[in-house]
């Protein structure tokens, strides 16, 4: 049989790297899905919901450089629409196919019609439609070009009847590029680099995602300079060094030692990073921007120099224009102050709660513990991702997904699902909320259909946490954040996963470590303490008012049970408060 523009679009995804599709067939995919079949080079992921498919293939691309998701006419398009803008805000290679209407009925509001221009507009690099056979090679050609040089999602619109007509052979390129370049700056910036960095007394590091295989450079650059080191929430298992090093994170989620580091140097270099909170950089002190995206400079500080190049090649270059740092004390203090913090954290480990309200802390600590040095671990955003951020370090090769640029409920599974395909040699573990886990709990079907080996961990509050925490702040009551949950082990056991309810902590530290050792899926539903929180790494005047108007609220209300159980399982926090 002659080759169909469906046949060639398998070939050229199979030559980019891509090993499977995740999708929910039918409609106008029924014909590249044969293709696959046919192939037989790729999988498809047959998920239960095509938000399911993009986080996974968001997760598989951010791992291993490159992934496909697809998603049918209209809804399914819309579907795919929350994962994929994860993708595009992680700066992910993603490629993302949307079958859609045959083209003599485009523009005539037919069934399931969508516009794919203008709804992949916003989330996408690359987004465009096929409506000849001509450009089907190029255009396939180019997205999965594009995917790869800008990191970011290509969108091809696929009409049904193109993907099954004759493939037409073009006279370009089907083949990918993958370039390597080295990227760092001119040797004129490198020594105004070296000059300012030289002039000051103390420096800090704060390193991102995109100083992602710099590790060992970020770490000769610290000991020359005596700089500590602290990182975003993805920058976290590439930069976190060992003591004295080692300040943590800044930010919503992180810890008071990288703010005060980054605050009190006389210079700040930031490597390969776009945190978005503003409010908490700096403002007093010197700052450097470096970064392989030109345009993100100085959109997130006040700059006194902004570099593009690559952090490795950049580091490797500056250190020998730079004069050795011989006085340890500013790297010791904060040092020290790190250590400090640590101490204070864990506190919250010693102290295991109670039935029914354990301590998530503690069990973050435990998972922490127990798990392996190459693990893989995906959080949900609430909660569920501060106890990653704060209790889960980097030993060996762990990785640690979540959706930190996006910040969407319900991604620790379906990211789960994606690394657990991607990498079935590797532990994988996801750290739901019981809100998160509740969005999108069918695609447990998925997991128990593939076999995956993924273990989910519920830390199940019964609430909303981290948004009971922003209206507590803000002096609010908390209002319809309670949540009435089903039995998790009850439904996971439905489709299948043996699963267990844990609401003693005594026995937690078991169970997870005979969890982490089952062979194939399981779920581990902890219920944990509702009254925890959790405090970002600077407090301002205005959340201590908050939380106070909040509790004189609560009072008022005649919440006194609630009130007090707040301050007895945050009485450290608080006590950080006055």
């Amino acid at each position: 049989m002659a080759k169909i523009v469906a046949d060639q679009l398998v070939e050229m995804l199979v030559e980019a790297g891509v090993k499977r599709i995740y999708a929910v067939t039918g409609d106008s995919l029924n014909y590249f899905n044969e293709a696959v079949r046919k192939d037989g080079r790729l999988e498809w992921i047959h998920v239960r919901h095509e938000e399911v498919g993009a986080y996974a293939a968001a997760a598989e691309a951010e791992l291993d450089g490159i992934a496909c998701c697809a998603g049918s006419c209209g809804p399914g398009h819309v579907h795919l629409i929350n994962g994929v803008y994860e993708a595009h805000r992680a700066h992910v290679p993603m490629i993302v196919i949307a079958s859609t209407i045959p083209t003599h009925q485009m523009g005539m509001d037919y069934f399931q019609e969508t516009n794919t221009y203008k709804l992949f507009d916003d989330c996408s690099s690359y987004n465009q439609l096929i409506t000849t056979v001509e450009q089907a090679p190029r255009m396939i050609q180019a997205a999965i070009q594009h995917a790869i040089s800008k990191k970011g999602v290509s969108v091809i619109g696929l009409p049904g009847d193109i993907s099954e007509l004759k493939a037409h052979e073009t006279h370009t390129s089907t083949q990918v590029f993958r370039c390597n370049p080295v990227i760092r700056p001119s040797n004129m910036e490198l020594q105004q680099l070296a000059d300012l960095i030289n002039n000051g007394k103390t420096v800090t590091i704060y390193a991102g995602i995109g100083a992602n295989g710099a590790r060992e450079e970020i770490r000769a650059l610290a000991q020359y300079l005596k700089a500590p080191v602290g990182y975003s929430f993805r920058g976290k298992m590439n930069a976190q060094l060992e003591a004295p090093y080692d300040v943590g994170m800044t930010g919503l989620l992180g810890i008071p030692s990288c703010y005060q580091a980054m605050k009190e140097a006389d210079v700040l270099l930031l490597l390969g990073t776009d945190m978005p909170y503003d409010e908490f950089m700096p403002l007093d002190n010197k700052i450097i921007q470096i970064d392989t995206a030109e345009e993100r400079l100085g959109r997130r500080a006040k700059l006194d120099m902004g570099l593009v190049g690559d952090i490795k090649e950049t580091i490797l270059a500056l250190l020998p224009l730079l004069h050795e740092k011989t006085d340890p004390a500013f790297l010791d203090s904060f040092g020290k102050f790190a250590t400090k913090v640590a101490e204070s954290l864990h506190e919250y480990v010693e102290d295991s709660g109670k039935e029914n309200a354990i301590q998530p802390e503690y069990v973050a600590d435990v998972l922490n513990t127990h798990a392996t040095s190459n693990a893989i671990f995906t959080v949900d955003t609430g909660m569920s991702c501060v106890w990653g951020a704060r209790y889960i370090h980097q030993i060996g090769d762990r990785k640690l997904l979540g959706s930190f640029n996006h910040g969407s409920m319900a991604n620790a599974m379906p990211m789960a699902i994606g690394a657990s395909l991607a990498h079935p040699e590797r532990q994988v573990i996801a750290m739901c909320g019981d809100g998160g886990i509740s969005m999108l709990m069918g695609d447990l079907a998925t997991i128990r259909q593939y076999n995956l080996p993924i273990k989910l961990i519920i830390f199940n509050n019964r609430a909303l946490g981290m948004v009971k925490l922003e209206m507590q702040v803000a002096g609010l009551m908390d209002n319809q954040t309670d949540m009435e949950n089903p039995d998790f082990a009850k439904v996971a056991e439905a489709f299948g996963i043996p699963a267990m309810n844990i609401r003693k902590p005594e026995e937690v530290d078991a169970a997870i470590a005979e969890t982490l050792k089952v062979d194939g899926p399981f779920l581990l539903n902890i219920f944990t303490n509702p009254s925890a929180l959790a405090m970002p790494s600077h407090i301002t005047a205005k959340q201590v008012m908050g939380m106070t108007e909040s509790m004189a609220k609560l009072i008022l209300g005649g919440k006194m049970d609630e009130v007090f159980d707040t301050i007895k399982s945050n009485y450290k926090h608080l006590k950080e408060l006055i």
